[in-house]
Order: structure tokens, then C-alpha cells, then sequence
């Protein structure tokens, strides 16, 4: 089927396009991009008021399948990818079995072709159980469709340990993503050590368990010439830590989630909102705001969700007890458009790299470009768009969200994957 996207605003710094104009899909690519193009037989689009980019990517997701279905599926993890207006994913492996396998990684491409809403590309784990002591099957992974390799939710604790993963996985030039814990330093923690851990009368999670593991990582980077990059990065010093090893030259790339740019510790009240327990946990506001600085800036490469679902069990119990984590899908976009664009702090050249240009290029994935030939991945957004974060405005199967109950505004309205048109006017096809 034909679609002609007539009149958005077309975003794409990879062909120099800041401009409004119209594209025309045929099949699953682009077929021409130019000031006016008549509709022929092609369903058209008005994209009056909108702004048209390469398809948004997530490089930080949990969907939780295979294991823990009853948080998350493939497919639900899809529609809730969808509705934030995203094309493509790329999903941690810390399921149940972890996806340490090349069977793990077919699995999971397997499922979401099924689903056919977004391209899910696996992440695959870089230790046997994600335990940190043996080797996965890396070559095997690589082989199946694996775009890169972590132990999310797990810092691989040992130096030599990490030195090998990286050494082994330098050889096929892909990238080590690191959940940067010193886990001996971080033991009990749950929330920011110092005025909340204090104010709260909780175990404080410091941020040197972060910022110990970054400094010892880069050095691994710099030893093996592997590609290496931070996961949510949630501290100034971190972040000033990898701004000195990118002006080295060392090949580093890091990601922040919006929880980290637009909370901080200070929103945990006594109330004890279990939605707002996440691992890194929400810093100061003077990190928060030199986050934002980071990523306006280009220092910080991608943003990105750490889409964390659980069952509300996990959730409605005593802050010490209760899971990690909260659901971002829906709201990355919005909060993003809210929170800095619409306020004229971040351009919308800068929106484009962090969130569809800059994961494509780390992940060694193709480019997707708004030009005759590409790939018709596509997102259409509307920034002006009011939406409220409520459980039915979100699709994940989980509904912990930190940001329930907001009003935020600007949102995708349309999404197309390789053309078929899998967000219609803010509604899951």
C-alpha cells in the first residue's frame, strides 16, 4: 500500500533536512521526498503541524520474555513501543533463561515478527547467566542476530572478568554496554546515598558505585579497543568522567533515561512511591540538571527508557522490598518534547541524533534516513498534542510508571515500519 505524508516537517540531519515537505511510501520504502508530490492512488496523511523523522529508537528496553510473562510479552512490549512512537527496540537479556544462546536471540526475533509492530533487535548477555564468571556464546549470538552484549542489571564485578568480555567481543566490532554497579558499594541501597537516604531513613546506594565501575570500564575500553558503552548514566561525575575520555579519543558512548533528567531524589516523599525505586536511583537535582546540559549538548549519544514493567505485587509492597524500575515507552517522547523542546532547549536536530540516529550508529545497525530508497521507518509527532500518563493511555502490560497522573505535551501520532502503518492517529494498529 501507498502512503503520501503530506506537509510534516521533515527532520533529518543525516540528508540536511530541516524543512516542511511531503514523502511518498510505496512498499516498504521511500520512494520520493520533495516540496510537493501529487497523491495518485496513495492514502494520504496530513502532516500539517507535525514533524516527520527517522523512526525513534529505544537501545534500553526489558520485555521480559522469555520468564516473566506475566510482566511483560514481546508483544505487549511492541505495542507499548508503538504507542511512544517507536520503529525499532533493542532488548536486554536478563530472562528467564537469560538470553546467553543463540536459541535465546532467535526467540525473541522469532516472537516479534509475530507481533509485527517493531523491530526488535536482541541484546545478548556477555556471561553465562549474566553470573560474570563464564563466557556466553558471543560468536553464536552474533550469528543469530545479536546487535551487542551487556549483563544488564548485573556490573560484571570482576576486572579480568570484564577484560576478557571485552577483549572477545572486540573482535567482532560490536559494543559492551555496561550497568556500571560496584555491587560490594551499592549492597541494601535503595535510594540516593546522602539527604534521601537520610531524610528517608533508607540504605543508601552511593553514587561512587556507579562512577567506579565507569572509570574502571573506560580503562578496559582503552587496554582492548573495545567499543564500550555506559548504560543510564545518572551522575554529573560520571558524566564528566566519559566527557574526558571522548576528548581522548577512546571509543565511549553513553545513554541517559528521562526519569534521570526530570526527577531527582527530592520527588521521593513520605508517601514512598515504589515507582520511583529504580536501579541507578534518581540522583540531586544538580545531577539531574547537568544530565539535561549533557545531553543537549551531545556529550550524553542516546536517550533511551530502561522500560522496566512489573505486576502491581511488585510494586505495592514496602519500598525496601519492592522491584526496581518503571515503564517509560509511552512517556520517553512526550517528556522529552515537554520537558526541553517545546521550551527551546533542545533543537529538534539534536531529538533526532539522541533518539534514531545516535542508537543505530552504536548498535552497527543501518542508518534509516528520510530519502528515496530508505527503509519507510518513520515517526510522526505532533508537539503540540496534550496527553495524560493514566493505565489506559498505557499499552505495556505493566502500569508502573513514574510519571502516572501527568499532563504532558507533544507525542507521536504515527508510526510506519518498513510502510505498514502501525500507529494510526495515537492508536496501535
Amino acid at each position: 500500500m501507498a502512503f503520501l505524508l503530506k506537509g510534516a516537517h521533515v527532520v533529518d540531519p543525516q540528508v540536511g533536512l530541516d524543512g516542511v515537505c511531503d514523502v511518498l511510501i510505496e512498499g516498504k520504502k521511500i520512494a520520493q521526498v520533495a516540496p510537493s508530490i501529487e497523491a495518485g492512488d496513495a492514502q494520504v496523511v496530513d502532516g500539517a503541524g507535525k514533524y516527520l523523522v527517522p523512526g525513534l529508537f529505544d537501545m534500553h528496553v526489558h520485555f521480559r520474555d522469555p520468564g516473566y510473562e506475566y510482566k511483560e510479552t514481546i508483544y505487549t512490549g511492541a505495542r507499548s513501543a508503538t504507542k511512544g512512537g517507536f520503529s525499532d527496540v533493542a532488548t536486554m537479556p536478563n530472562t528467564n533463561p537469560v538470553t546467553d544462546s543463540g536459541t535465546g536471540v532467535r526467540y525473541q526475533i522469532d516472537r516479534a515478527r509475530h507481533a509485527n509492530l517493531v523491530y526488535v533487535h536482541p541484546i545478548g548477555a556477555l556471561t553465562k547467566g549474566e553470573k560474570g564468571e563464564e563466557l556466553a556464546e558471543i560468536g553464536d549470538m552474533l550469528v543469530e542476530g545479536a546487535c551487542a552484549f551487556s549483563d544488564d542489571g548485573h556490573g560484571v564485578q570482576s576486572a579480568g572478568m570484564m577484560r576478557t568480555c571485552m577483549e572477545y567481543v572486540s573482535q567482532f566490532d560490536r559494543a559492551v554496554l555496561a550497568h556500571c554497579e560496584v555491587e560490594s558499594l551499592t549492597t541494601h541501597g535503595v535510594v540516593n546515598e546522602g539527604r534521601a537516604s537520610t531524610r528517608l531513613g533508607m540504605f543508601g546506594w552511593p553514587a561512587l558505585g556507579e562512577e567506579l565501575e565507569i572509570v574502571r570500564d573506560i580503562e578496559l575500553a582503552r587496554l582492548t579497543g573495545c567499543q564500550f558503552h555506559v548504560c543510564h548514566i545518572s551522575t554529573a561525575r560520571g558524566l564528566d568522567i566519559i566527557r574526558r575520555a571522548k576528548a581522548e579519543g577512546l571509543p565511549v558512548t553513553c545513554e541517559v533515561t528521562p526519569h534521570h533528567l526530570f526527577l531527582t531524589e527530592e520527588n521521593i516523599t513520605e508517601s514512598y512511591n515504589t515507582n520511583l525505586k529504580m536501579n541507578p536511583p534518581l540522583r540531586t537535582a544538580a545531577d539531574a540538571a547537568a544530565l539535561r546540559e549533557g545531553i543537549c549538548d551531545g556529550s550524553i549519544d542516546c536517550v533511551v527508557t530502561d522500560h522496566a514493567p512489573h505486576a502491581a505485587h511488585e510494586k505495592e509492597c514496602e519500598f525496601e522490598i519492592a522491584a526496581f524500575g518503571t515503564i517509560g515507552l509511552e512517556t520517553s517522547l512526550p517528556l522529552m518534547l515537554t520537558n526541553l523542546v517545546n521550551k527551546g532547549k533542545m533543537s529538534w536536530d539534536t531529538l533526532v541524533r539522541t533518539m534514531a540516529i545516535n542508537p543505530r550508529h552504536i548498535l552497527h545497525l543501518d542508518p534509516v534516513k528520510v530519502e528515496a530508497g530508505s527503509s519507510a521507518n518513520l515517526t510522526l509527532i505532533d508537539p503540540n498534542r496534550k496527553i495524560k500518563v493514566t493505565p489506559d493511555f498505557i499499552e505495556s502490560k505493566s502500569k508502573n510508571s513514574a510519571f502516572m497522573g501527568m499532563t504532558l505535551t507533544g507525542c507521536a501520532t504515527d508510526v510506519f515500519v518498513e510502510g505498514k502503518h502501525t500507529l494510526v492517529d495515537g492508536v496501535v494498529a
